[in-house]
């Protein structure tokens, strides 16, 4: 009896390890896996930030073992004294894996904050931290080439201008904010020259910087007044720079006041909304396929530190599967206008039209692309000044 009682009790512990050994691992792979969205501004900003979030929400579609946390408005005004590091250890501790930080802005405490969480995957969004050696392993860089979007819009903008006075409404100057405006020179210099055979001093391109990527009170300047300004001055088309949609809201203000007046807006694809009789277009981000890549290798465990400058996917520039960058066309912009948009996105992708391509000069007048050179990416990454024709400041010196 003794020896049957013992049976049964060693056959009752193994059962029972059997069972403590089996639910940890049946657990782990129902476990979701957390990552983090740090955003620059409000999550529904109908512009940078909401790229990102909607973007988000794709990854959790398309990687359903996967679920976002995020915490907005991420930025000096409205959370004084956080840091990135804080922020970083919160959403570790709720279980996040992988972090995204969302701005430039953010390069110096997201680059803190990977060191400080090892195990912790890092994509930082516009930063060159792989690019100069500065990133830890545990931390990638994700950008669009949103050059090929800007100089879409400013070759909308172009074919569009009554006045030939286009007005650029920029954040704050640093080399991204330089190499977009520039892209939207080009596209505009282009359509003007190559395409409606206009004479390139007629053509009139001032950039306005406001200071930040959005409008902060008494630390910005208004950029609904810039905006106003640049109609108020013969200024038709506004094109933005800036993460959010004032360019678009000042433009049908005017327009109900009788101002023949347009305006392209940036980063998110519903940018127009709101605005059709005014709107040309948007270039706009989709950070999704980039987003599922590098999530998907961090669960998979063959995540590599990289920097990547995702394009347009050429053969369809608004596929939400494939392309990192599209334009979306606006219902203010003439079927001819769009006609010849067409064909100079088809050459762009075809490489026939190379603008960053000699000779170029920067503002100053020096050299930037002698007679043929192409610009390498890291010559179009790091430029340096505006270009020669355009209107602005190069430096925030």
């Amino acid at each position: 009896m003794h020896k049957k009682r013992s049976c049964i009790l060693w056959l009752a512990i193994l059962a029972v390890s059997s069972l403590l050994f089996v639910q940890p691992t049946v657990a782990t792979a129902e476990k979701p896996f957390n990552f983090g969205l740090l955003l620059v501004g409000p999550y529904n900003d109908h512009g940078w930030s909401q790229a990102h979030f909607d973007a988000a929400k794709y990854v959790e579609e398309k990687l359903p073992d996967t679920r976002m946390i995020y915490i907005d408005k991420v930025n000096p005004a409205d959370r004084p004294g956080v840091t990135i590091p804080q922020l970083v250890d919160d959403m570790v501790e709720k279980g996040a894996k992988l972090i995204i930080a969302n701005s430039d802005d953010m390069k110096d405490g997201a680059r803190e904050a990977a060191k400080m969480h090892p195990d912790v995957h890092f994509i930082h969004i516009s930063g060159d931290d792989v690019l100069t050696g500065k990133a830890p392993k545990n931390m990638s860089n994700l950008m669009g080439r949103m050059e090929y979007g800007k100089m879409m819009g400013g070759f909308a903008a172009a074919m569009t201008t009554q006045t030939g006075k286009i007005g650029y409404l920029g954040p704050l100057i640093n080399e991204e904010t330089r190499r977009l405006a520039a892209s939207c020179y080009l596209g505009a210099r282009y359509a003007w020259e190559k395409v409606l055979n206009k004479n390139p001093e007629d053509l009139k391109f001032k950039v306005t910087w406001i200071g930040f990527w959005f409008n902060i009170p008494g630390v910005t300047a208004d950029p609904t007044q810039v905006a106003q300004s640049f109609f108020d001055t013969n200024y038709d088309v506004v094109i933005s720079g800036i993460d959010t949609t004032e360019a678009v809201v000042v433009a049908r203000q005017k327009r109900q006041a009788g101002k023949t007046v347009w305006a392209v807006p940036y980063d998110y694809i519903g940018a127009c909304e709101g605005g059709n009789e005014v709107c040309l277009g948007v270039p706009y981000f989709n950070w999704g396929p980039g987003y599922v890549d590098m999530i998907k290798s961090a669960m998979e465990g063959k995540w590599t530190s990289k920097w990547e400058w995702l394009g347009p996917d050429w053969a369809d520039i608004n596929n939400p599967d494939s392309s990192s960058v599209g334009f979306a066309p606006g219902p203010s912009l003439s079927g001819e206008a769009k006609k010849a948009l067409d064909q100079f996105t088809a050459d762009l992708g075809s490489g026939k039209i190379q603008l960053f391509k000699g000779p170029l000069n920067y503002q100053d007048g020096s050299a930037f692309l002698k007679d043929g050179e192409k610009a390498t990416d890291k010559q179009i990454w790091y430029l340096k000044q505006l270009l020669e024709g355009m209107d602005g400041q190069s430096s925030a010196k």
